[in-house]
């Protein structure tokens, strides 16, 4: 999973699944949402994409985890779909309570 580039920018608008499916339309508000310093959507493109580590080789691929765990290939995809919707969401809400003042 990766933002395609757009000029040598990064176009956060859209989301490269593989090669047979692209997320287009992700409104900017969507990664305002932030977990532990990384929006929630960058989180799950980093968990559950796929990654090769550089000194063994081995793939860590999260469709064949989702096949093994969840017994669904399309999980990764799924998930991502969900935490975009969440994103949105909280930050609908958070943007409507009040302020609430300590003294």
């Amino acid at each position: 999973m990766q933002h395609p580039k757009v000029n040598k920018e990064k176009d956060t608008s859209r989301i490269v699944y593989n090669s047979n499916i692209m997320v287009a339309d992700i409104p900017e508000e969507a990664y305002d949402y932030v977990v532990n310093g990384k929006s929630a959507i960058e989180w799950v493109m980093s968990r559950q994409g796929v990654s090769t580590h550089k000194d063994s080789g081995i793939v860590n691929d999260a469709n064949d985890f989702a096949i093994e765990t969840v017994g669904d290939p399309a999980y990764p995809l799924r998930l991502l779909a969900k935490v975009i919707t969440v994103s949105l969401e909280t930050t609908r809400i958070v943007k409507t309570l009040r302020e609430i003042e300590f003294s």
